[in-house]
């Protein structure tokens, strides 16, 4: 980023030289000439003819016949509706989309993004107004959250329904009962939204308010300001302490090391935890101090922002699938309420005023759509919350977002993040293979005796010979074909272990220094405990941890140099003399040292097996031993050397020299210079470094796999680390093929590639995210359709905005529900585009946690919450939403029957409370109780993944069982009015109390006949509402006439409790339950669900 952004110099120069320099500027970072552009454009138009050739399916390829081979369903445009169709199918969502996209952008004009010309330490000199660095989950604020929290309630069609009813009751000629009957219910339900959303949105508040009080020293004139990371402006000089979060985008202009360079951690932008080495800007680190920044007068001349890992895109609110289903459920519901009046009408012959009358019996059977079925569901899912925050096996547990707690329970495709996710990328060295003999974690005590035996004697020789070690060293390298013994071939293995890498040995500054920190190098004291090792992977970190556990310790490393401490105390010193890094392509990294006791230079290299196979002497062991190890699960490295005579080395440097300075194909020359010394090197060691993994994350990804979750994992991070990733955790399991995806870059390859990648069958698939980029952009479709069929896919190198878009595609192509899982900034774009985020609270910070719906400390308590509360929740939000609407139907067939009797007349069977206290305090808490229902016990839902399988499918709440329920309420509520009319035909004055009476009863059975797992406050409900009712009686008997004129007495005390009363409204109670009981006995007996057979 450095060598990006020029810094420059203010000095008394003209303004069109300050114009030159940015157009310089601009002609270096543009597009190419007119030559390039021409020829981009030719390569297009030359693979264009590949739309009309087929992906191809069979192994014959274009030989056979055009019906020998298939194509790839391909995404087809549909022929345009016209005229009114088009209109009454599509056409009017189109015009009010496209007009409300129209008002968005008038207006919210996105900003133009421009160069920044940023001054250093003098933010009030910006051009522009930037906007404040905090971070803000929040979804509304003090004058959106009213408008904001009814909007999100009104756009579902129940609530937007019920407020019409209401609004319609102060009409007179509409008016059919209070207005609390139907007010006090929907005031109800808003109320309680609104306490749930404010209590959601002052925790978010919470959150960001710690994040962005964040302490940070701020560099001014006067001397150090602490400052909150949300004041810091655009050219604030800020310094950052060790092990502090950068808190914003940042230009690096000075560290307190003295060659300007530092390591830094981009976890938060590509999820990689490894130290990078980053240099300083040249100018600004040579200034004698700090405040010598403000008098240079300089300024950064940045181009504007560009779409890359540092910007992030997602939603802020969601909305389950359940609820989207009961939502059409509930549109089905108001086409039978409207079917239904018109029958009423219509039986009437319409007459008078029929529209009227077809409007009063809209509200007549306007609880077929009860009101209560919004508030049930979310005061459930605040519920499921609650259990899953209190539960002892998965502590720490955060739900953040209550409103889809269900969609844990319907997941198929999880996406999860490797790093801090699936491992704790913590290297540890497992296995040291010498050829002939392996050492592993027990024998490294050997290791360890050989090297000490080994520097003792040398160090013993060159007590007793003036001249040093170099005769016996002369004597060594003078005749290598001699076979070495054990103890000399692990010490030269260790040896080269500890100085091929790229790992700088930090040390803590010593207290009382002040000033600006410097490290603890004078003394040169080399104190174990005050040492930590720095560098850009975690693997070398773990061989040089390795190596200074059996003796051998690196202390010291700058630009040229490096120093070893052995077992005895002794320093070794050693000159760099060129350092070849690693690269993705070349997947190895050499060194080329001189031994300052010996005059001996070595050329050292480590790399991959495939690339280090040619490299070395021919052997017969390394490939087996590589496969062997892999298999493990260890990441492996080959460790080689070659030794250099003095006049072998300046030839190479004159020509390496030469190379880096062409003009012409530089990498080409100098990569040919660095492989003619890469040529029949000795092969040392073979090593072994395993990735810790999280703790129980292979039986949780076999669990996840068991419950038919498909299971992806988006990773910033190499493929080959990757793919030893995904076969550690057993995410590809051991008997597994998998396919690595091959880069391409153009649309041929792909075409190739994908057709190659077809004839595989039931594989892994590995693809990087510069493949993966082009096979979206010429073939999403059928990517898409042949990557879903795999039963496991990594990603590697992804950006965070590629993988919020591979979430997306999964949505769009399969239409499935996902997960996405990880722990740090650059997954929250991923964690927000999915159906149910989930964040883990690890070493990269509380971004991902903070954004997603659900918080987690370990990945292996997934596996609970998902298998235990998402199906859980799932199946009781699928029950009690069912319930609930049986309840509005079963009074609205009575009211219908009731009618009828009445010659069609609109007027209500149940008045004023009795209609509000039905759904409340007579059958509120039996009902509400189902949230503590369970088919099965949270031990046997863990033990049998296979049960999570089944609710995937959405058996539990689908137009079948919604079905089932509306001829069980046609059932009983015809059962229930008509019994009442016949039995007590000559009490007719009663039929109110009669029917009431049974209805509340049948809807306690009812509640008996669905629990499956009893709880004692199930029991207590059950009681308690029974209770109500019967206390009630003394004080609403007012409510017990029928219409608004009474027959007669509307309750008689003496009557209730007469026998012949008590035993027929039991009667007509057992008639509408019992046929329920028995058929769910025979279903039990002849066709069990799957939870039965476990529970039996």
């Amino acid at each position: 980023m450095v060598d990006q952004i020029p810094l420059y110099r203010v000095r008394s120069v003209a303004a069109a030289a300050a114009n030159r320099k940015r157009a310089a500027y601009y002609s270096a970072a543009g597009p190419g000439s007119g030559a390039d552009w021409h020829s981009r454009y030719q390569l297009e138009d030359e693979s264009a003819h590949l739309d009309e050739m087929p992906l191809m399916m069979s192994e014959e390829g274009f030989e056979n016949e055009e019906s020998d081979y298939h194509t790839l369903p391909r995404a087809r445009i549909t022929q345009r509706k016209r005229g009114l169709e088009w209109f009454v199918c599509d056409g009017w969502k189109f015009l009010c989309t496209s007009c409300c996209d129209w008002l968005i952008n008038i207006c919210q004009r996105k900003k133009e993004l421009k160069a920044r010309t940023v001054w250093l330490g003098c933010p009030e000199k910006c051009e522009e107004k930037h906007p404040k660095n905090s971070i803000k989950n929040q979804k509304y604020n003090v004058f959106t959250f009213i408008p904001g929290v009814l909007y999100e309630q009104f756009k579902f069609f129940l609530n937007l329904y019920f407020l019409i009813i209401s609004c319609s009751q102060f009409v007179p000629a509409l008016k059919i009962g209070y207005l609390y009957t139907y007010w006090a219910p929907l005031g109800f339900v808003l109320a309680v939204t609104m306490m749930r959303e404010a209590i959601d949105e002052f925790r978010r508040f919470q959150r960001d308010k710690e994040v962005n009080s964040q302490l940070y020293s701020k560099l001014t004139v006067r001397g150090k300001v602490q400052v909150k990371s949300s004041d810091i402006q655009v050219g604030d000089l800020i310094i950052v302490e060790k092990n502090q979060r950068i808190p914003s985008d940042m230009v690096f202009l000075r560290t307190s090391e003295k060659a300007g360079s530092c390591f830094i951690r981009t976890d938060q932008l590509d999820g990689e935890t490894d130290w990078k080495l980053k240099v300083a800007v040249s100018c600004t680190q040579r200034l004698p101090a700090l405040g010598d920044l403000f008098s240079i007068s300089a300024y950064v001349y940045a181009q504007k922002p560009q779409l890359d890992i540092h910007s992030f895109e997602g939603t802020f609110t969601r909305v389950g699938l359940l609820d989207l289903e009961l939502n059409r459920l509930t549109k089905a519901l108001f086409l039978a309420l409207v079917a239904l009046s018109v029958v009423m009408v219509t039986l009437q012959g319409f007459v008078g005023p029929w529209y009227r009358n077809l409007f009063r019996f809209l509200l007549l059977f306007s609880y077929i759509i009860p009101i209560s079925l919004r508030v049930n569901l979310d005061m459930g899912k605040a519920v499921y919350g609650w259990m899953m925050m209190k539960d002892e096996n998965i502590p720490g547990t955060v739900v953040r977002t209550s409103t889809i707690p269900e969609e844990l329970g319907r997941l198929v495709y999880l996406l999860t993040d490797k790093t801090g996710t699936l491992t704790q990328n913590e290297m540890v060295f497992k296995r040291l293979h010498l050829g002939t003999v392996s050492y592993g974690a027990d024998t490294m005590d050997e290791i360890q005796s050989h090297i000490r035996d080994s520097y003792s004697q040398m160090h013993s020789q060159a007590g007793g010979n003036s001249a040093g070690s170099t005769p016996p060293r002369k004597a060594q390298s003078s005749a290598p074909k001699v076979r070495k013994s054990v103890s000399s071939r692990i010490h030269e293995a260790v040896k080269a272990i500890v100085l091929c890498h790229n790992v700088t040995p930090v040390y803590e500054s010593r207290a009382g220094v002040s000033g600006e920190t410097e490290f603890a190098e004078a003394d040169q004291d080399f104190s174990d405990e005050n040492r930590t090792y720095q560098a850009s992977s975690p693997d070398e970190v773990a061989l040089v941890q390795w190596t200074e556990s059996v003796g051998l310790t690196l202390v010291s490393r700058d630009l040229t140099s490096m120093q070893l401490k052995t077992p005895g105390g002794q320093v070794l010193s050693f000159c760099i003399l060129q350092l070849f890094p690693f690269t993705s392509e070349s997947k190895r990294m050499g060194i080329i040292v001189r031994d300052e006791s010996t005059a001996e230079i070595t050329f050292y290299m480590k790399g991959a097996d495939v690339a280090m196979s040619t490299i070395v002497q021919y052997n017969d062991w390394l490939e087996e031993e590589c496969g062997n190890m892999a298999r493990e699960g260890l990441r492996t490295l080959v460790v080689a050397k070659k030794s250099l005579t003095e006049e072998q080395y300046q030839d190479f440097e004159s020509r390496y020299t030469q190379a880096k300075l062409s003009m012409h194909d530089r990498t080409l020359k100098v990569a040919a210079v660095i492989e003619s010394l890469e040529r029949e090197m000795e092969l040392l060691c073979l090593t072994g470094v395993e990735d810790q993994l999280q703790a129980d994350v292979r039986p949780t990804l076999e669990m996840l796999r068991n419950a038919g979750i498909k299971v992806w994992m988006l990773t910033g991070d190499k493929l080959e680390t990757a793919t030893c990733v995904a076969q550690s955790s057993r995410l590809v399991p051991r008997t597994q093929d998998t396919h690595i995806f091959r880069r391409v870059t153009s649309r041929g390859e792909a075409h190739l590639e994908l057709n190659a990648f077809r004839r595989k069958h039931d594989c892994a698939l590995v693809i990087s995210g510069e493949s993966l980029e082009v096979c979206l952009k010429y073939y999403e479709h059928e990517f898409m359709e042949l990557a879903c069929q795999c039963p496991a896919v990594v990603c590697c190198r992804c950006s965070p905005t590629q993988k919020a878009c591979i979430v997306t595609l999964l949505q769009q192509h399969t239409g499935r529900r996902t997960c996405a899982i990880g722990d740090g900034g650059n997954d929250v774009s991923m964690i927000q585009a999915a159906d149910c985020g989930i964040g883990i609270e690890g070493k990269e910070g509380r971004q991902a946690s903070l954004a997603a719906d659900f918080s987690v400390t370990q990945f292996r308590h997934i596996g609970r919450l998902l298998m235990v509360h998402g199906r859980n929740s799932y199946k009781r939000s699928a029950a009690l939403g069912q319930f609930v609407m049986h309840r509005g139907l079963i009074i609205s067939t009575m009211q219908a029957v009731f009618s009828s009797v009445f010659y069609f007349a609109s007027v209500p069977l149940y008045q004023g409370f009795l209609m509000v206290g039905y759904a409340t305090i007579y059958t509120m808490f039996p009902v509400f109780s189902l949230v503590l229902d369970q088919d099965v016990k949270p031990e046997m839902a863990m033990l049998y993944p296979e049960l999570y399988k089944d609710l995937t499918k959405g058996r539990s709440l689908s137009f079948k069982t919604f079905l089932i329920w509306v001829l069980i309420s046609i059932y009983q509520g015809g059962i229930l009015m008509y019994g009442a009319l016949v039995l007590f035909e000559s009490e007719f004055v009663h039929v109110v109390a009669i029917s009431f009476t049974a209805l509340v009863l049948t809807e306690l059975l009812m509640v008996a006949l669905t629990i499956r797992t009893w709880h004692w406050l199930m029991v207590v409900a059950e009681f308690l509402s029974l209770g109500c009712y019967v206390s009630s009686l003394a004080f609403l008997n007012e409510y017990f006439g029928i219409g608004r004129v009474s027959f007669g007495a509307f309750l008689d005390f003496t009557f209730i409790t007469t026998v012949t009363f008590l035993w027929k409204v039991s009667a007509i109670t057992v008639v509408s339950c019992l046929p329920l009981y028995v058929l769910k006995y025979l279903r039990r007996k002849l066709s069990p669900p799957s939870y039965c057979k476990l529970t039996s």
